[in-house]
Protein backbone atom coordinates (compact mmCIF):
# COMPACT_ATOMS: atom_id res chain seq x y z
CA UNK A 1 0.00 0.00 0.00
CA UNK A 2 1.09 3.61 -0.62
CA UNK A 3 1.58 5.99 2.33
CA UNK A 4 2.21 9.66 1.51
CA UNK A 5 3.11 12.87 3.35
CA UNK A 6 4.85 11.23 6.30
CA UNK A 7 6.94 13.98 7.91
CA UNK A 8 9.95 13.54 10.16
CA UNK A 9 12.60 15.94 11.51
CA UNK A 10 15.94 16.30 9.75
CA UNK A 11 17.85 14.30 12.36
CA UNK A 12 15.53 11.28 12.45
CA UNK A 13 16.84 7.72 12.43
CA UNK A 14 15.71 4.61 10.55
CA UNK A 15 13.98 3.39 13.71
CA UNK A 16 12.16 6.73 13.93
CA UNK A 17 10.85 6.17 10.41
CA UNK A 18 9.81 2.62 11.28
CA UNK A 19 7.95 3.79 14.39
CA UNK A 20 6.29 6.64 12.48
CA UNK A 21 4.85 4.16 9.98
CA UNK A 22 3.38 2.05 12.77
CA UNK A 23 1.87 5.08 14.47
CA UNK A 24 0.53 6.59 11.23
CA UNK A 25 -1.19 3.35 10.21
CA UNK A 26 -2.20 2.41 13.73
CA UNK A 27 -0.74 -1.09 13.55
CA UNK A 28 1.39 -3.30 15.79
CA UNK A 29 5.02 -4.18 15.10
CA UNK A 30 4.21 -7.71 13.93
CA UNK A 31 1.69 -6.38 11.36
CA UNK A 32 4.37 -4.51 9.39
CA UNK A 33 6.02 -6.86 6.91
CA UNK A 34 8.31 -4.26 5.29
CA UNK A 35 8.51 -0.96 3.45
CA UNK A 36 10.47 0.84 0.72
CA UNK A 37 10.96 4.53 0.00
CA UNK A 38 9.24 5.67 -3.19
CA UNK A 39 10.01 9.37 -2.76
CA UNK A 40 11.85 11.52 -0.20
CA UNK A 41 11.89 15.31 -0.25
CA UNK A 42 12.51 18.03 2.30
CA UNK A 43 10.64 21.16 3.31
CA UNK A 44 13.08 23.99 4.14
CA UNK A 45 10.61 26.85 4.26
CA UNK A 46 11.52 27.12 7.96
CA UNK A 47 15.32 26.73 7.97
CA UNK A 48 15.35 26.17 11.72
CA UNK A 49 12.86 23.30 11.46
CA UNK A 50 13.59 21.44 8.22
CA UNK A 51 11.61 18.23 7.80
CA UNK A 52 11.84 15.24 5.46
CA UNK A 53 8.65 14.20 3.67
CA UNK A 54 8.27 10.54 2.69
CA UNK A 55 6.15 8.61 0.23
CA UNK A 56 6.42 4.94 1.14
CA UNK A 57 5.29 1.62 -0.27
CA UNK A 58 4.34 -0.45 2.75
CA UNK A 59 3.63 -4.16 2.99
CA UNK A 60 1.37 -5.17 5.89
CA UNK A 61 -0.61 -8.16 7.04
CA UNK A 62 -4.35 -7.94 6.43
CA UNK A 63 -3.88 -5.14 3.88
CA UNK A 64 -7.51 -5.32 2.71
CA UNK A 65 -8.85 -4.77 6.22
CA UNK A 66 -6.41 -1.91 6.87
CA UNK A 67 -7.31 -0.13 3.62
CA UNK A 68 -10.98 -0.46 4.49
CA UNK A 69 -10.36 1.03 7.94
CA UNK A 70 -8.38 3.96 6.49
CA UNK A 71 -10.46 4.50 3.35
CA UNK A 72 -11.21 8.11 4.32
CA UNK A 73 -7.51 8.94 4.66
CA UNK A 74 -6.28 10.61 1.45
CA UNK A 75 -2.66 9.76 2.30
CA UNK A 76 -3.23 6.01 2.35
CA UNK A 77 -4.22 3.83 -0.60
CA UNK A 78 -3.24 0.96 -2.86
CA UNK A 79 0.21 1.12 -4.42
CA UNK A 80 -0.15 2.08 -8.11
CA UNK A 81 1.34 -0.07 -10.84
CA UNK A 82 4.52 1.78 -11.83
CA UNK A 83 5.99 -1.03 -13.93
CA UNK A 84 6.61 -0.27 -17.59
CA UNK A 85 4.51 -2.23 -20.10
CA UNK A 86 5.60 -2.48 -23.73
CA UNK A 87 2.91 -1.54 -26.23
CA UNK A 88 4.03 -3.81 -29.06
CA UNK A 89 6.48 -6.44 -30.21
CA UNK A 90 8.33 -6.42 -33.51
CA UNK A 91 7.01 -8.90 -36.07
CA UNK A 92 9.33 -11.73 -37.07
CA UNK A 93 9.22 -10.60 -40.71
CA UNK A 94 8.97 -6.79 -40.74
CA UNK A 95 7.13 -5.25 -43.68
CA UNK A 96 9.11 -2.00 -43.50
CA UNK A 97 12.79 -1.02 -43.14
CA UNK A 98 14.29 -0.76 -39.67
CA UNK A 99 13.26 2.43 -37.83
CA UNK A 100 15.85 5.20 -37.78
CA UNK A 101 16.51 7.47 -34.82
CA UNK A 102 18.45 10.69 -35.44
CA UNK A 103 20.29 11.87 -32.33
CA UNK A 104 21.68 10.22 -29.19
CA UNK A 105 20.63 12.71 -26.52
CA UNK A 106 18.28 11.44 -23.80
CA UNK A 107 15.33 11.50 -26.20
CA UNK A 108 17.10 9.59 -28.96
CA UNK A 109 18.73 7.14 -26.56
CA UNK A 110 15.45 6.19 -24.96
CA UNK A 111 13.60 6.06 -28.26
CA UNK A 112 16.31 3.70 -29.51
CA UNK A 113 16.39 1.68 -26.29
CA UNK A 114 12.63 1.11 -26.16
CA UNK A 115 12.52 0.17 -29.85
CA UNK A 116 15.40 -2.24 -29.28
CA UNK A 117 13.72 -3.76 -26.23
CA UNK A 118 10.60 -4.35 -28.35
CA UNK A 119 12.71 -6.08 -30.99
CA UNK A 120 12.71 -3.45 -33.76
CA UNK A 121 16.53 -3.26 -34.09
CA UNK A 122 16.72 0.51 -34.70
CA UNK A 123 19.48 2.30 -36.58
CA UNK A 124 20.60 5.33 -34.54
CA UNK A 125 22.52 8.10 -36.28
CA UNK A 126 24.63 10.65 -34.39
CA UNK A 127 26.44 13.53 -36.09
CA UNK A 128 28.94 13.81 -33.23
CA UNK A 129 31.36 11.41 -31.63
CA UNK A 130 31.18 8.82 -28.86
CA UNK A 131 30.76 10.31 -25.42
CA UNK A 132 34.42 9.98 -24.39
CA UNK A 133 35.79 11.36 -27.66
CA UNK A 134 33.26 14.15 -27.48
CA UNK A 135 34.30 14.96 -23.93
CA UNK A 136 37.89 15.49 -25.11
CA UNK A 137 36.68 17.84 -27.86
CA UNK A 138 34.55 19.76 -25.36
CA UNK A 139 37.54 20.22 -23.08
CA UNK A 140 39.39 21.53 -26.14
CA UNK A 141 37.03 24.51 -26.18
CA UNK A 142 37.07 24.96 -22.42
CA UNK A 143 40.84 24.73 -22.02
CA UNK A 144 42.21 26.00 -25.32
CA UNK A 145 39.39 27.97 -26.95
CA UNK A 146 39.26 25.49 -29.83
CA UNK A 147 35.75 24.67 -31.08
CA UNK A 148 34.80 21.54 -33.01
CA UNK A 149 31.40 22.40 -34.60
CA UNK A 150 30.47 18.71 -34.85
CA UNK A 151 31.63 17.60 -31.38
CA UNK A 152 30.89 19.88 -28.44
CA UNK A 153 28.46 20.51 -25.58
CA UNK A 154 25.52 20.34 -27.99
CA UNK A 155 26.52 17.55 -30.39
CA UNK A 156 27.64 14.03 -29.58
CA UNK A 157 26.59 10.92 -27.71
CA UNK A 158 24.55 11.79 -24.64
CA UNK A 159 23.33 15.15 -25.94
CA UNK A 160 23.51 18.50 -24.20
CA UNK A 161 22.36 16.92 -20.93
CA UNK A 162 25.71 15.17 -20.55
CA UNK A 163 27.32 18.51 -19.70
CA UNK A 164 24.73 19.70 -17.23
CA UNK A 165 23.72 19.08 -13.64
CA UNK A 166 22.20 15.79 -14.75
CA UNK A 167 18.84 16.82 -13.28
CA UNK A 168 16.30 14.01 -13.44
CA UNK A 169 13.12 15.73 -12.37
CA UNK A 170 10.39 17.45 -14.31
CA UNK A 171 6.94 18.96 -13.93
CA UNK A 172 5.43 17.01 -16.81
CA UNK A 173 2.29 14.97 -16.25
CA UNK A 174 3.24 11.31 -16.28
CA UNK A 175 0.23 9.11 -15.49
CA UNK A 176 1.84 6.11 -17.18
CA UNK A 177 5.01 6.38 -15.03
CA UNK A 178 7.31 6.51 -18.03
CA UNK A 179 9.62 8.64 -15.93
CA UNK A 180 9.99 5.67 -13.59
CA UNK A 181 11.12 3.61 -16.56
CA UNK A 182 13.76 6.25 -17.32
CA UNK A 183 15.11 6.24 -13.77
CA UNK A 184 15.08 2.44 -13.62
CA UNK A 185 17.09 2.19 -16.84
CA UNK A 186 19.54 4.80 -15.56
CA UNK A 187 20.11 2.81 -12.37
CA UNK A 188 20.61 -0.34 -14.45
CA UNK A 189 23.18 1.62 -16.47
CA UNK A 190 25.11 2.65 -13.36
CA UNK A 191 23.32 5.61 -11.76
CA UNK A 192 23.12 5.77 -7.94
CA UNK A 193 20.00 3.86 -6.75
CA UNK A 194 18.95 6.91 -4.73
CA UNK A 195 17.68 8.60 -7.90
CA UNK A 196 14.68 6.30 -7.64
CA UNK A 197 13.42 8.02 -4.50
CA UNK A 198 15.00 11.43 -3.84
CA UNK A 199 12.71 14.25 -4.94
CA UNK A 200 15.29 16.09 -7.05
CA UNK A 201 17.64 13.42 -8.34
CA UNK A 202 20.75 14.34 -10.28
CA UNK A 203 23.75 12.48 -11.61
CA UNK A 204 26.47 14.76 -12.96
CA UNK A 205 28.67 14.53 -16.04
CA UNK A 206 31.25 11.97 -14.94
CA UNK A 207 28.60 9.38 -14.02
CA UNK A 208 26.54 10.15 -17.13
CA UNK A 209 29.46 9.26 -19.40
CA UNK A 210 29.63 5.66 -18.19
CA UNK A 211 25.84 5.33 -18.10
CA UNK A 212 25.51 6.46 -21.72
CA UNK A 213 28.12 3.91 -22.76
CA UNK A 214 26.26 1.14 -20.93
CA UNK A 215 22.97 2.09 -22.58
CA UNK A 216 24.67 2.03 -25.96
CA UNK A 217 25.95 -1.47 -25.22
CA UNK A 218 22.45 -2.70 -24.35
CA UNK A 219 20.95 -1.25 -27.53
CA UNK A 220 23.63 -2.97 -29.59
CA UNK A 221 23.20 -6.25 -27.70
CA UNK A 222 19.50 -6.17 -28.61
CA UNK A 223 20.28 -5.79 -32.31
CA UNK A 224 20.31 -2.02 -32.61
CA UNK A 225 23.00 -0.18 -34.52
CA UNK A 226 24.54 3.15 -33.47
CA UNK A 227 26.59 5.07 -36.03
CA UNK A 228 28.66 8.10 -35.02
CA UNK A 229 29.89 11.00 -37.15
CA UNK A 230 26.89 10.35 -39.37
CA UNK A 231 25.25 13.70 -40.00
CA UNK A 232 21.94 13.60 -41.84
CA UNK A 233 22.19 15.88 -44.87
CA UNK A 234 18.75 15.30 -46.37
CA UNK A 235 15.49 13.52 -45.57
CA UNK A 236 13.78 12.17 -48.67
CA UNK A 237 10.04 12.80 -48.80
CA UNK A 238 7.68 11.61 -51.52
CA UNK A 239 3.99 12.52 -51.56
CA UNK A 240 4.10 13.55 -47.90
CA UNK A 241 5.78 10.31 -46.71
CA UNK A 242 9.41 9.86 -45.68
CA UNK A 243 11.13 7.23 -47.76
CA UNK A 244 14.76 7.55 -46.71
CA UNK A 245 17.63 9.88 -45.93
CA UNK A 246 21.07 10.85 -47.16
CA UNK A 247 24.12 11.26 -44.94
CA UNK A 248 26.80 13.91 -45.31
CA UNK A 249 29.18 11.32 -46.81
CA UNK A 250 26.67 10.54 -49.57
CA UNK A 251 25.35 7.23 -48.22
CA UNK A 252 21.59 6.74 -48.44
CA UNK A 253 19.35 4.71 -46.14
CA UNK A 254 15.80 3.58 -46.80
CA UNK A 255 13.33 4.48 -44.07
CA UNK A 256 9.59 4.81 -43.55
CA UNK A 257 9.81 5.64 -39.81
CA UNK A 258 12.28 8.31 -38.65
CA UNK A 259 12.49 9.63 -35.10
CA UNK A 260 13.85 13.18 -35.17
CA UNK A 261 15.59 13.69 -31.81
CA UNK A 262 18.26 16.20 -32.82
CA UNK A 263 18.21 18.58 -29.83
CA UNK A 264 17.61 22.31 -29.80
CA UNK A 265 20.85 23.35 -31.51
CA UNK A 266 20.67 21.38 -34.80
CA UNK A 267 20.05 24.57 -36.72
CA UNK A 268 21.22 23.23 -40.08
CA UNK A 269 18.83 20.30 -39.74
CA UNK A 270 15.95 22.66 -39.00
CA UNK A 271 16.82 24.66 -42.13
CA UNK A 272 16.89 21.47 -44.23
CA UNK A 273 13.49 20.37 -42.92
CA UNK A 274 12.03 23.80 -43.59
CA UNK A 275 13.39 23.72 -47.13
CA UNK A 276 11.85 20.28 -47.65
CA UNK A 277 8.47 21.67 -46.62
CA UNK A 278 8.10 20.00 -43.21
CA UNK A 279 5.66 21.99 -41.08
CA UNK A 280 7.52 24.12 -38.53
CA UNK A 281 6.28 26.89 -36.24
CA UNK A 282 8.16 29.58 -34.34
CA UNK A 283 7.81 29.29 -30.58
CA UNK A 284 8.71 31.19 -27.44
CA UNK A 285 11.96 30.66 -25.56
CA UNK A 286 14.05 32.69 -23.10
CA UNK A 287 17.41 34.45 -23.05
CA UNK A 288 19.56 36.03 -20.37
CA UNK A 289 22.71 35.37 -18.38
CA UNK A 290 24.27 33.04 -15.82
CA UNK A 291 24.65 34.30 -12.25
CA UNK A 292 27.22 32.96 -9.76
CA UNK A 293 27.30 33.21 -5.97
CA UNK A 294 29.32 31.41 -3.31
CA UNK A 295 27.48 28.15 -2.68
CA UNK A 296 27.86 28.80 1.04
CA UNK A 297 25.74 31.94 0.69
CA UNK A 298 22.89 29.97 -0.90
CA UNK A 299 23.22 27.22 1.72
CA UNK A 300 22.92 29.71 4.60
CA UNK A 301 19.99 31.50 3.00
CA UNK A 302 18.10 28.27 2.39
CA UNK A 303 19.08 26.06 5.33
CA UNK A 304 20.12 28.48 8.08
CA UNK A 305 21.89 26.66 10.91
CA UNK A 306 21.53 23.40 8.96
CA UNK A 307 23.73 24.63 6.10
CA UNK A 308 26.33 22.02 5.28
CA UNK A 309 24.27 19.08 6.52
CA UNK A 310 25.27 16.12 4.35
CA UNK A 311 21.67 14.87 4.18
CA UNK A 312 20.59 18.13 2.56
CA UNK A 313 23.55 18.58 0.26
CA UNK A 314 24.06 21.83 -1.65
CA UNK A 315 21.03 24.12 -1.61
CA UNK A 316 19.21 25.18 -4.75
CA UNK A 317 16.57 27.79 -5.51
CA UNK A 318 13.79 28.63 -7.94
CA UNK A 319 12.87 32.28 -8.45
CA UNK A 320 10.47 34.25 -10.60
CA UNK A 321 9.58 37.95 -10.82
CA UNK A 322 6.88 39.59 -12.90
CA UNK A 323 8.27 42.88 -14.18
CA UNK A 324 6.71 46.27 -14.87
CA UNK A 325 7.48 45.96 -18.59
CA UNK A 326 5.18 42.95 -18.81
CA UNK A 327 8.02 40.42 -18.87
CA UNK A 328 8.84 37.67 -16.42
CA UNK A 329 12.38 37.01 -15.25
CA UNK A 330 13.14 33.67 -13.67
CA UNK A 331 15.91 31.31 -12.65
CA UNK A 332 16.49 28.32 -14.88
CA UNK A 333 18.67 25.20 -14.73
CA UNK A 334 20.07 26.03 -11.30
CA UNK A 335 23.35 24.16 -10.66
CA UNK A 336 24.36 23.90 -6.98
CA UNK A 337 28.09 23.58 -6.42
CA UNK A 338 28.70 23.71 -10.14
CA UNK A 339 30.34 25.62 -12.95
CA UNK A 340 29.34 27.86 -15.85
CA UNK A 341 30.35 26.23 -19.14
CA UNK A 342 31.00 27.30 -22.72
CA UNK A 343 28.16 25.77 -24.74
CA UNK A 344 28.39 27.17 -28.25
CA UNK A 345 28.17 24.87 -31.26
CA UNK A 346 28.94 27.50 -33.90
CA UNK A 347 32.16 29.46 -34.59
CA UNK A 348 32.20 33.12 -33.63
CA UNK A 349 29.52 32.85 -30.98
CA UNK A 350 29.43 32.61 -27.18
CA UNK A 351 26.76 30.62 -25.36
CA UNK A 352 26.69 29.77 -21.64
CA UNK A 353 25.16 26.88 -19.75
CA UNK A 354 25.61 25.37 -16.30
CA UNK A 355 26.69 21.97 -15.01
CA UNK A 356 27.49 20.16 -11.77
CA UNK A 357 29.19 16.92 -10.92
CA UNK A 358 27.43 14.38 -8.72
CA UNK A 359 29.21 15.71 -5.62
CA UNK A 360 28.11 19.32 -6.22
CA UNK A 361 31.11 20.49 -4.24
CA UNK A 362 32.48 23.33 -6.38
CA UNK A 363 32.74 26.70 -4.64
CA UNK A 364 30.02 28.51 -6.63
CA UNK A 365 26.34 28.08 -7.22
CA UNK A 366 25.13 29.15 -10.65
CA UNK A 367 21.84 29.53 -12.43
CA UNK A 368 20.50 31.07 -15.58
CA UNK A 369 18.53 34.28 -15.08
CA UNK A 370 16.41 34.57 -18.18
CA UNK A 371 13.53 36.53 -19.62
CA UNK A 372 10.83 35.18 -21.91
CA UNK A 373 10.97 35.92 -25.63
CA UNK A 374 8.03 35.40 -27.99
CA UNK A 375 7.93 35.30 -31.80
CA UNK A 376 6.60 38.88 -31.68
CA UNK A 377 10.02 39.95 -30.34
CA UNK A 378 12.08 38.86 -33.31
CA UNK A 379 11.63 40.16 -36.88
CA UNK A 380 10.31 37.93 -39.62
CA UNK A 381 8.65 35.30 -37.42
CA UNK A 382 5.30 35.82 -39.15
CA UNK A 383 6.78 34.52 -42.42
CA UNK A 384 9.88 32.61 -41.35
CA UNK A 385 9.51 29.98 -38.60
CA UNK A 386 13.32 29.95 -38.22
CA UNK A 387 13.51 33.65 -37.31
CA UNK A 388 14.13 32.79 -33.66
CA UNK A 389 17.38 31.09 -34.65
CA UNK A 390 18.58 34.29 -36.31
CA UNK A 391 17.61 36.17 -33.14
CA UNK A 392 19.66 33.78 -31.00
CA UNK A 393 22.65 34.02 -33.33
CA UNK A 394 22.58 37.81 -33.24
CA UNK A 395 23.03 37.99 -29.46
CA UNK A 396 25.49 35.08 -29.39
CA UNK A 397 27.67 36.91 -31.93
CA UNK A 398 27.55 40.13 -29.92
CA UNK A 399 28.56 38.16 -26.82
CA UNK A 400 31.54 36.74 -28.73
CA UNK A 401 32.63 40.28 -29.61
CA UNK A 402 32.00 41.61 -26.09
CA UNK A 403 34.08 38.77 -24.65
CA UNK A 404 37.08 39.63 -26.80
CA UNK A 405 36.54 37.45 -29.87
CA UNK A 406 38.32 34.38 -28.45
CA UNK A 407 35.45 32.43 -26.81
CA UNK A 408 35.96 34.24 -23.52
CA UNK A 409 32.57 35.24 -22.18
CA UNK A 410 31.46 38.79 -21.34
CA UNK A 411 30.95 39.18 -17.60
CA UNK A 412 29.79 41.89 -15.21
CA UNK A 413 29.47 42.30 -11.47
CA UNK A 414 25.88 42.62 -10.30
CA UNK A 415 26.58 45.97 -8.66
CA UNK A 416 27.89 47.39 -11.93
CA UNK A 417 25.03 45.88 -13.93
CA UNK A 418 22.44 47.46 -11.65
CA UNK A 419 24.26 50.81 -11.81
CA UNK A 420 24.47 50.70 -15.62
CA UNK A 421 28.27 50.90 -15.75
CA UNK A 422 30.74 48.46 -17.34
CA UNK A 423 32.80 46.25 -15.07
CA UNK A 424 36.54 46.74 -15.28
CA UNK A 425 37.51 44.04 -12.80
CA UNK A 426 36.04 41.19 -10.79
CA UNK A 427 35.22 40.98 -7.11
CA UNK A 428 35.18 38.23 -4.52
CA UNK A 429 33.14 35.81 -6.66
CA UNK A 430 35.62 34.19 -9.00
CA UNK A 431 34.26 33.03 -12.38
CA UNK A 432 34.09 29.31 -13.12
CA UNK A 433 33.64 29.75 -16.88
CA UNK A 434 36.50 28.55 -19.05
CA UNK A 435 38.31 29.55 -21.27
CA UNK A 436 37.81 32.78 -19.28
CA UNK A 437 35.74 35.93 -18.90
CA UNK A 438 36.18 39.54 -19.97
CA UNK A 439 34.70 42.24 -17.67
CA UNK A 440 32.45 44.51 -19.72
CA UNK A 441 28.87 45.78 -20.04
CA UNK A 442 26.39 42.96 -20.66
CA UNK A 443 23.87 45.44 -22.03
CA UNK A 444 25.97 45.27 -25.21
CA UNK A 445 24.76 41.73 -25.91
CA UNK A 446 21.22 41.56 -24.55
CA UNK A 447 17.93 43.09 -25.75
CA UNK A 448 16.92 46.24 -23.90
CA UNK A 449 13.78 44.60 -22.49
CA UNK A 450 15.87 41.76 -21.06
CA UNK A 451 18.29 44.21 -19.43
CA UNK A 452 15.40 46.17 -17.91
CA UNK A 453 13.70 43.03 -16.61
CA UNK A 454 16.90 41.68 -15.04
CA UNK A 455 17.71 45.01 -13.39
CA UNK A 456 14.26 45.06 -11.82
CA UNK A 457 14.27 41.39 -10.80
CA UNK A 458 17.69 41.17 -9.13
CA UNK A 459 16.77 43.35 -6.11
CA UNK A 460 13.48 41.44 -5.84
CA UNK A 461 15.35 38.15 -5.76
CA UNK A 462 17.65 39.66 -3.12
CA UNK A 463 14.62 40.11 -0.90
CA UNK A 464 13.90 36.38 -1.19
CA UNK A 465 17.49 35.18 -0.79
CA UNK A 466 19.71 37.34 1.37
CA UNK A 467 22.79 38.34 -0.60
CA UNK A 468 21.46 37.34 -4.01
CA UNK A 469 21.93 40.88 -5.37
CA UNK A 470 25.35 41.33 -3.70
CA UNK A 471 27.64 43.67 -5.64
CA UNK A 472 30.26 40.99 -6.30
CA UNK A 473 27.88 38.31 -7.60
CA UNK A 474 28.92 37.63 -11.18
CA UNK A 475 26.83 37.69 -14.35
CA UNK A 476 28.15 35.86 -17.43
CA UNK A 477 26.55 36.06 -20.87
CA UNK A 478 24.76 34.94 -22.82
CA UNK A 479 22.25 32.16 -22.14
CA UNK A 480 20.21 31.72 -25.33
CA UNK A 481 19.48 28.01 -25.65
CA UNK A 482 17.00 27.50 -22.86
CA UNK A 483 14.70 25.68 -25.28
CA UNK A 484 14.16 25.26 -28.98
CA UNK A 485 13.02 28.40 -30.85
CA UNK A 486 10.84 26.21 -33.08
CA UNK A 487 8.22 23.50 -32.83
CA UNK A 488 8.00 20.77 -35.45
CA UNK A 489 4.31 20.26 -34.85
CA UNK A 490 3.00 16.70 -34.67
CA UNK A 491 -0.42 15.06 -34.66
CA UNK A 492 -2.08 12.68 -32.22
CA UNK A 493 -0.01 9.82 -33.64
CA UNK A 494 3.22 11.75 -32.87
CA UNK A 495 3.94 12.26 -36.58
CA UNK A 496 4.65 15.53 -38.38
CA UNK A 497 1.48 17.33 -39.40
CA UNK A 498 2.33 17.07 -43.08
CA UNK A 499 5.03 14.40 -43.31
CA UNK A 500 4.03 10.82 -42.56
CA UNK A 501 6.70 8.67 -41.02
CA UNK A 502 8.56 11.61 -39.47
CA UNK A 503 8.28 11.58 -35.67
CA UNK A 504 9.53 14.90 -34.17
CA UNK A 505 10.66 14.33 -30.59
CA UNK A 506 12.31 15.91 -27.59
CA UNK A 507 13.73 19.36 -27.00
CA UNK A 508 14.65 20.09 -30.61
CA UNK A 509 11.09 19.53 -31.79
CA UNK A 510 9.76 21.72 -28.99
CA UNK A 511 8.23 18.95 -26.88
CA UNK A 512 10.55 18.67 -23.88
CA UNK A 513 12.87 20.61 -21.61
CA UNK A 514 15.49 18.70 -19.66
CA UNK A 515 16.83 15.17 -19.46
CA UNK A 516 13.81 13.47 -17.90
CA UNK A 517 11.11 15.07 -20.03
CA UNK A 518 13.15 14.47 -23.19
CA UNK A 519 13.66 10.82 -22.28
CA UNK A 520 9.94 10.39 -21.53
CA UNK A 521 9.09 11.96 -24.88
CA UNK A 522 11.51 9.56 -26.54
CA UNK A 523 9.62 6.65 -24.96
CA UNK A 524 6.26 8.04 -26.15
CA UNK A 525 7.53 8.46 -29.69
CA UNK A 526 9.11 4.99 -29.69
CA UNK A 527 5.73 3.58 -28.68
CA UNK A 528 4.06 5.49 -31.51
CA UNK A 529 6.62 4.17 -34.02
CA UNK A 530 6.14 0.60 -32.79
CA UNK A 531 2.37 0.86 -33.02
CA UNK A 532 2.59 2.39 -36.48
CA UNK A 533 4.89 -0.39 -37.65
CA UNK A 534 2.50 -3.00 -36.27
CA UNK A 535 -0.59 -1.05 -37.41
CA UNK A 536 -2.13 -0.54 -34.00
CA UNK A 537 -3.69 2.42 -32.21
CA UNK A 538 -1.35 5.22 -31.06
CA UNK A 539 -0.41 5.67 -27.36
CA UNK A 540 -1.97 8.28 -25.08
Amino acid sequence: MRLTELKLPLDHSDSDLHDAILKRLGIAVDELVGYSIFRRSHDARKPSAIVFIYTLDVEVKNEKDLLARLQGDRHVGPTPDTAYHFVAKAPQTPATPRPIVIGTGPCGLFAGLILAQMGFRPVILERGKTVRERTQDTWGLWRKGQLNPESNVQFGEGGAGTFSDGKLYSQIKDPQYRGRKVLTEFVKAGAPPEILYVSKPHIGTFKLVTMVENMRAEIEALGGEIRFQSRVEEIDIEHGQVCGLRLADGETLAATHIVLAVGHSARDTFAMLHQRGVHIEAKAFSIGVRIEHPQSLIDRARFGKNAGNSLLGAADYKLVHHCKNGRSAYSFCMCPGGTVVAATSEPGRVVTNGMSQYSRNERNANSALVVGVTPADYPGSDTDPLAGIAFQRHWESLAFEAGGGNYNAPAQRVGDFLAGRPSTDLGSVLPSYTPGVHPTDLARCLPDFVVAALRESLPAFGREIAGFAMDDALLTGVETRTSSPIRITRDEEFQSLNTRGLFPAGEGAGYAGGILSAAVDGIKVAEAVALSMTRKTSPD
